[in-house]
């Protein structure tokens, strides 16, 4: 079946108890192509019963999914993986009509969610609790892992599957069950998706659709007992203060505003290519994207030709073609874009390349690629994420410079350094303010390992055992197998112990 023909299928469905149910809404949204302009299908906006109906099918699964051995779990999960890595298309497909990235890139998504449902799948059994020493003797004292309960997933349009792969199969693997709502632009594909997860118990994992109100529901409901979310700051500061209210656990990452450091060290030829791709990926609609680039002045002049040359061989297009850049995902976020371009040549940097739409393309919300010179530290493009394709180039005359400005941010999700002097590469582990540090290889993740930020860039760790960790709860048990006497501690004290007067 082609993509348009599951996207008129999927139409106003939301996924519920193992099944694709036409939702009791009355609301709904069109789903459009960012590459033509076409709507593609509708999703439902969905009434607050049919959400509680959900929650409630949802905490009827996790009880027969928690009550199942790791093993059998751990089995169950590498199937879902498998059945991914044998026919990835008809999922890219739906994913770049929906998201517009290029097709390559939709396939390597598809394949990311594989290798993190296999991952946890196995960690999960391993990641149960721990031993530690009594304290008292003939004692066995140790800690349990158990599921949170049922487990709120709040997506972004960029990464839809992955994230949601990322999160989800840590969540289920824990024995939680999972709810999503993904973002309007990118439901459709998210349905789709659902398909690969058919052999788990019923309603298990749910897809629920709707706008803002829906994800309120959804995380302020006494029915959920985890949330991850990703998305803007805003949102997720409203996230993490519903769940403060309960102390429900949060898993935020809410933005990034990624510095790109290049020392006179680096292989110029390689850090222009890999300056390429951290901050035109996805047409950089990529929270790690790198979008504040600190060159240092023996090196400016040369990066910013070897940058421009490389922007310039990028070939812009409908995902589904022969494309380096699709569009930008929704006609809001152009315009977001194109508002901090204009604002950035108008407080005084240089257009290098790029800043406007392809003069060829004349349907869909495509940009060109974009440099920037001559920006300065205060500029609002060096200080807000622009989740668009632009590199805007800051020239500095040091390492320590760099290193300033690059923690002058109200974010710290990700940075990059291209440097072959192993004094700077240290020295940045050490300095930068950031979650994740990428030296001389940007962009790449590892299921093994945390992915997350500090400051307004959110708060918790995907991937890794701290991944896991997000979606359980722990519990400290004391054993004594005897019931033996411990007079030593309990009533009634002894005199001997009694303060005395010196």
């Amino acid at each position: 079946m082609s993509a348009l023909k599951d996207f008129a299928n999927l139409s106003n469905k939301i996924y519920v108890g193992g099944k694709f149910v036409t939702s009791r809404a009355t609301e709904r949204f069109d789903v459009i192509d960012p590459a033509t302009e076409e709507v593609l299908g509708f999703i439902a906006d969905c009434p607050d019963d049919e959400i509680d109906d959900a929650l409630d099918i949802a905490e009827a699964a996790r009880k027969v999914w928690t009550a199942m051995d790791a093993r059998s779990r751990a089995v169950i999960l590498h199937d879902i993986a498998s059945l991914l890595r044998k026919d990835k298309r008809p999922f890219a497909e739906c994913l770049t009509r929906e998201e517009g990235k290029p097709f390559k890139e939709s396939v390597d998504e598809v394949s990311w969610c594989a290798t993190a449902i296999d991952y946890y799948a196995e960690l999960a059994r391993h990641e149960t609790g721990r031993l530690a020493g009594a304290t008292v003797p003939g004692q066995f004292h140790f800690s349990v892992k158990e599921p949170l309960g049922t487990i709120v997933i709040v997506l972004p349009f960029n990464y839809p599957l992955v994230l949601l792969c990322w999160e989800a199969a840590a969540a289920l693997a824990a024995g939680n069950a999972v709810v999503v709502k993904p973002h309007e632009q990118t439901s459709l594909t998210t349905l789709k998706f659902m398909e690969v997860f058919a052999s788990l118990p019923a309603g298990l994992i749910q897809v629920i659709t709707g706008g803002a109100r829906v994800g309120q529901r959804l995380v302020g409901s006494p029915k959920t007992h985890g949330v991850a979310y990703t998305g803007s700051v805003a949102v997720g500061q409203a996230v993490a203060h519903t769940c403060a209210e309960t102390f429900k656990p949060a898993l935020i990452e809410a933005s990034g505003n990624d510095p790109f450091i290049v020392m006179p060290t680096a292989p110029l030829d390689m850090a222009v290519r890999g300056a390429a791709f951290a901050a035109y990926l996805n047409c950089g609609q990529v929270c790690t994207s790198a979008e504040r680039f600190y060159v240092h002045e023996d090196i400016h002049d040369s990066f910013v030709e070897g940058l421009v040359a490389e922007a310039k061989k990028l070939r812009i297009g409908d995902g589904l073609g022969a494309v380096d850049l699709g569009p930008l995902a929704t006609r809001k976020q152009r315009d977001r874009y194109e508002g901090l371009i204009a604002r950035a040549r108008q407080q005084g940097a240089k257009v290098a390349t790029g800043g406007g739409r392809p003069a060829e393309l004349n349907r869909g919300w495509f940009v060109e690629p974009t440099v920037l010179t001559d920006v300065t530290p205060d500029m609002e493009i060096l200080n807000e994420e622009p989740f668009g394709p632009v590199a805007p180039i800051c020239k500095v005359k040091s390492f320590d410079e760099a290193i300033k400005l690059a923690n002058r941010s109200r974010f710290g999700l990700g940075a990059n350094l291209y440097s072959l002097d192993m004094n700077e590469a240290f020295r940045a582990v050490r300095e930068i303010e950031s979650g994740i540090l990428w030296i001389n290889a940007p962009l790449l993740d590892n299921d093994a390992l945390p992915f997350g930020g500090r400051k307004l860039s959110g708060s918790g760790r995907q991937l890794g055992p701290e991944g896991l960790a997000q979606f359980q709860n722990t519990k400290f048990v004391m054993i004594d197998p005897k019931a033996s006497n411990q007079d030593f501690w309990w009533f009634p004290y002894s005199n001997a112990e009694s303060f005395k007067p010196v």
